[in-house]
C-alpha cells in the first residue's frame, strides 16, 4: 500500500482494489488482515491510526487516516460537512453524453428512506468493440468518465450510473454480468472499474489547499490503453 501524503496530523495512502478500509462489523464477513488497509497503515506508521472516511472494497485510490483522535474529529467533520472535493474515474457500459448531472434520490441502506443524491460526470473517452456482448446490440461500447459525487450516499456512483442505464464495469451488485465477464475474460481487466483519483480540501490546521492524487496502478494503465484511439479495438482483445 503506497504512501501518498504525510504530515503530523494525517496520512493518505493509495488503497488497492479488493482491500477493505477496516474489519467488517459482522463476524460472518471476516476478511484476512492482509486485505485490511487499517492494519497496513498501522504497520506503516508504527502507531495507531484512525479511519475518517471509507471507500468500497472494490474501489481503489486516495484514502485518508488520521494520526490522532483530535485529527480524526476535524477530518471527519470535513466529510460530513461536504467540505472536500472528490474526483473519481470509472468505466461504464455504453456511450454516455459528454457531460451530465444525475440528481436522483437514493434509498438509505439502514431505513430505506429516500434521500437526495447528486453526481456529475464528464466523458473522457470512448471505445467500441465489434463484438456482441449479450443479445441486445451487435457491438460493445464503453465510456471512460470522470465523476464528482456532490453527496456521499452508499454506493452512490455505482447506483446512479445503473439508474441511467450505464452501469460500471466490474460491479457485481449494480452492474451487467455479461459485460463484466467480457472485461474479465477478453480484456483481462478484473474487478470494479472505479478509482478515487483525487481528494482536495482545505487543511484544517494550516489553511492551505491540499490536493492528493493517486497514480494509476497496472489495472488502470490497462484501462488507459483500452481507450487509446491510436490502437485498433481488435488488437486489445485477448481471445474470443
Amino acid at each position: 500500500m503506497e504512501l501518498l501524503y504525510k504530515d503530523e496530523h494525517f496520512i493518505a495512502v493509495n488503497k488497492p482494489s479488493g482491500f477493505h478500509v477496516h474489519p467488517h462489523e459482522n463476524v460472518q464477513h471476516r476478511v484476512s488482515r492482509d486485505k485490511i488497509c487499517l492494519y497496513h497503515a498501522r504497520r506503516m506508521m508504527k502507531q495507531h491510526v484512525y479511519p475518517v472516511h471509507r471507500l468500497d472494497a472494490g474501489t481503489s485510490g486516495v484514502l485518508l487516516f488520521a494520526l490522532s483522535s483530535e485529527s480524526a474529529s476535524k477530518l471527519c467533520r470535513l466529510f460530513t460537512e461536504r467540505a472536500t472535493h472528490k474526483t473519481y474515474q470509472a468505466v461504464v457500459r455504453g456511450y454516455v453524453k459528454e457531460e451530465g448531472d444525475v440528481q436522483l434520490p437514493l434509498e438509505l441502506d439502514s431505513t430505506g428512506d429516500l434521500v437526495d443524491a447528486h453526481t456529475s460526470f464528464k466523458r473522457l473517452a470512448t471505445v467500441e468493440f465489434p463484438v456482441a456482448v449479450g443479445k441486445k446490440f451487435p457491438t460493445a461500447r464503453y465510456s471512460w468518465v470522470e465523476v464528482t459525487p456532490h453527496t456521499g450516499r452508499y454506493h452512490q456512483i455505482r447506483r446512479h450510473f445503473n439508474r441511467i442505464s450505464h452501469p460500471l464495469l466490474g460491479d457485481a451488485v449494480h452492474g451487467d454480468s455479461h459485460h463484466n465477464r467480457f472485461f474479465r475474460n477478453h480484456l483481462e481487466i478484473e474487478g470494479l472499474c472505479l478509482k478515487a483519483l483525487r481528494l482536495e480540501f482545505t487543511h484544517p490546521w494550516s489553511g492551505e489547499k491540499v490536493s492528493i492524487e493517486a497514480p494509476h496502478c497496472e489495472k488502470w494503465k490497462k484501462i488507459q490503453l483500452l481507450f487509446d484511439p491510436a490502437l485498433p479495438p481488435e488488437s486489445k482483445l485477448k481471445s474470443l
